[in-house]
């Protein structure tokens, strides 16, 4: 297992090692020596049906570092940078993960994360470094013209609370 970077500092892909034979596969998902101090006490999963897009979603208080892995499906995965003394304000890194992938996605905290669902449907796992609290969670607008996020599908299926995120200018 290793950490490899990505085209903005902060977020890393997982490379993990898949052992296959007849009978299928193993393959580790998370290494506590490769995030040193990072402690991840709390573990999520959502089902999610094709198209469906769920984020760009943050902690503006008590903020989640993050482990995305997809055990069923294929997603389209979003990490918008949202620290603010960052050079890298409101770009944003993306890759698609499946359950077939080798990798998992590790995305720092002060990033928004958020995915879209490209299979008929999907199962994600993210393993996050702080407890959600509702207070303290905000929603990027998923289609803010600043940031251009080329989403695989312009016409996803939104909650309510995904269809009124916040412009990027009001987290500076």
């Amino acid at each position: 297992m290793k950490l490899i970077n990505t085209k903005l500092p902060g977020p890393k892909i997982i490379k993990t090692n898949i052992y296959k034979d007849r009978r299928g596969y193993l393959k580790e998902t998370f290494r506590k020596n490769l995030f040193g101090k990072i402690n991840f006490p709390f573990d999520v999963m959502s089902y999610s049906k094709k198209n469906v897009l769920r984020g760009l979603h943050l902690q503006i208080k008590s903020s989640q570092a993050k482990i995305i892995t997809v055990t069923h499906g294929k997603i389209f995965d979003v990490a918008v940078d949202l620290r603010k003394k960052s050079k890298n304000f409101g770009k944003y890194v993306s890759l698609i993960i499946s359950d077939n992938s080798d990798f998992s996605f590790y995305i720092p905290e002060g990033f928004a994360h958020g995915f879209m669902c490209l299979s008929d449907k999907c199962t994600v796992n993210y393993k996050c470094s702080n407890y959600r609290n509702p207070k303290y969670e905000r929603t990027l607008a998923w289609d803010d013209p600043n940031i251009r996020i080329k989403w695989p599908n312009k016409k996803p299926i939104l909650s309510k609370k995904d269809r009124n995120g916040i412009p990027l200018n009001l987290f500076k």
